[in-house]
């Protein structure tokens, strides 16, 4: 046990058993796409597109409501049922695409409802255990105690709060037997938020608009075989946009067919080549018609599904090295690690900054990631490494309670946000995804790695030395820099000295290069006798027999 204390740097006295630590494995890639574009529409088509979607909306709330008072208790026929009542009210390919809906919606509600019954039970379960402590006891990570609480005070605190966490936790638990979930259309901030306009600002009016803006339904589900990829919102290859209007609306048509055609073109700049392919050959695209309140516009998203891409083994996305990337709040940490482990060239960091409104954020994100991307192309590697972040429990105020600096930290790091942007960008490009275990990176990155990469003029950063610590993770090395040396001398009697190179990595014994330029010995570099000869020129009893200028074995004449 001391041996694995000292080897991991830390001592034997309050050290925790090490844990096993997930073996690395490469991200499969996105199945699905995106892409947006803004529709800069007239009055009359902002009029047409407003009482269409409210139209549908009243209808996808409708449904909702019936599939939410069914619960668990629903089949494909009550789903053919629910669809069959709402064609009259609009069409057959509007009722489908309002019930699927439906029924991602509710799907939806029901994961969120699991993972806070998740959470809850793990509240209460770590304040019981707080609380069964005596008070000011130290936590025992060995024997899995609890530490105690502060004092009375912090007592009493926990107290209520476990009474109320246990209140929600049976409200929710009889919700989950019954199968009954809560959700609300158009979004429960945006409806809590009516109720507090005079501290935002926002007038009535303004939260109406909002509010009826993201009631609205006007989402149109892909269909291959039929013309451009889509019946009921169609837009063609020139980006003329139509939408088939439901029964009640037919009045509103200027096209056959109950049809109504914007004055408003679609232009796609973001993956155009490929969504152009996908309508020519009649390959089916969803359509999604939006409102932004806020700002005064509507934009169209196009989505659609790709072929299932292979993800490509281990050993391939690692056989040229890796960019190991070590994420924190505020830029990103990038290293080149090559295949044996070495980390090459200079450290790099791109910076982002998560200020600002959400699509600044956004845009922040994807300006990092690609200029993270673009390093990885010029360093010629075929993969990423990361790290699989999940900071569920971090937020925890049992376990970071009096670190609040670092639980909003923790709070506001985007780290599904950047894994799921980077996977994504990563596979437009052909570079792989290696996710590997964030166990211990940051503390034996700084361990093995900080000190010997800092020099005279710079001083490597802990961050630094974490995304090294990852990039051999990656590439199945262990964290530690050297080996220990072997036991009677530091030749190599006793097998390589090094974990760098294995014993089938090529040229690791051969001479060193030559360098050209004049040297101080009498003999041009690259002529002795047995310049290749490392056995010749490590030990000391054999001599290394430089051929002299006169030719080996010839003595000078007299």
């Amino acid at each position: 046990m001391r041996r694995k204390d000292l080897r991991f740097g830390r001592s034997r006295r309050g050290a925790g058993r090490v844990r096993e630590l997930r073996a690395p494995f490469v991200a499969p890639a996105p199945t699905g796409v995106s892409t947006r574009t803004r529709l800069r529409v007239s009055g009359q088509d902002a009029a047409v597109l407003t009482e269409v979607g409210v139209l549908l909306g009243s209808l996808a709330a409708r449904d909702l409501a019936t599939r939410c008072r069914q619960g668990t208790a629903t089949d494909a026929a009550s789903w053919a049922d629910r669809k069959r009542a709402l064609t009259a009210s609009s069409s057959a390919r509007w009722a489908g695409s309002v019930t699927r809906a439906t029924h991602d919606q509710w799907a939806l509600a029901r994961r969120a409802q699991a993972a806070e019954l998740t959470w809850l039970r793990g509240e209460t379960a770590r304040i019981a255990a707080r609380l069964a402590r005596p008070l000011g006891a130290k936590a025992d990570k060995r024997a899995g105690l609890a530490r105690g609480c502060a004092g009375p005070g912090e007592r009493h605190a926990k107290s209520r709060r476990l009474q109320a966490l246990g209140n929600r936790l049976d409200a929710l638990e009889a919700d989950w037997r019954a199968g009954r979930v809560r959700v609300v259309r158009g979004g429960g901030r945006l409806a809590r938020l009516r109720h507090r306009l005079e501290e935002t600002g926002l007038s009535a009016e303004a939260w109406r608009e909002r509010w009826q803006a993201g009631r609205m339904f006007l989402t149109a589900e892909g269909e291959s075989g039929k013309r451009y990829g889509n019946e009921t919102v169609r837009v063609t290859e020139s980006g003329q946009l139509s939408i088939r209007l439901p029964a009640p609306l037919t009045h509103l048509a200027n096209a056959p067919h109950g049809r109504y055609v914007l004055t408003a073109s679609a232009a796609f700049h973001h993956r155009a080549g490929e969504w152009r392919e996908r309508i020519t050959a009649d390959r089916a695209v969803a359509y999604r018609v939006h409102h932004d309140a806020s700002r005064g516009r509507w934009y169209l998203t196009a989505s659609w599904q790709r072929a299932v891409v292979p993800t490509p083994p281990l050993p391939a996305a690692r056989a040229r090295g890796v960019v190991a990337v070590d994420m924190n709040d505020g830029h990103l940490a990038a290293r080149h690690v090559d295949v044996h482990g070495n980390p090459v060239g200079r450290p790099r960091r791109f910076a982002y900054d998560l200020s600002g409104t959400a699509s600044r954020r956004d845009a922040q994100i994807r300006h990092a990631l690609t200029r993270l991307l673009h390093y990885a192309r010029r360093c010629g590697v075929a993969s990423i490494a990361v790290e699989d972040l999940d900071f569920g429990d971090a937020v925890s105020r049992e376990r970071h309670g009096r670190a609040r600096r670092f639980r909003r930290l923790v709070s506001r790091f985007p780290t599904a946000r950047l894994r799921a942007r980077l996977t994504a960008m990563a596979a437009e490009r052909d570079i792989a995804i290696v996710v590997v275990d964030p166990a211990y990176t940051s503390r034996w990155g700084a361990q093995h790695w900080q000190q010997p990469l800092s020099t005279g003029n710079s001083e490597a950063t802990r961050h630094d030395a974490a995304a090294v610590a990852i990039g051999r993770r990656a590439l199945g090395h262990p964290v530690r820099r050297r080996a220990a040396p072997p036991r009677l001398h530091r030749s190599d009697g006793h097998g390589h000295r090094t974990a760098q190179a294995g014993a089938e990595a090529r040229e690791r014994e051969e001479p060193r290069p030559r360098l050209p330029g004049p040297r101080t010995r009498s003999v041009p570099p690259g002529r002795g006798a047995n310049a290749g000869n490392q056995r010749a020129q490590d030990h000391s009893g054999h001599a290394a027999g430089h051929r002299s200028r006169y030719g080996a074995g010839t003595p000078p004449s007299p």
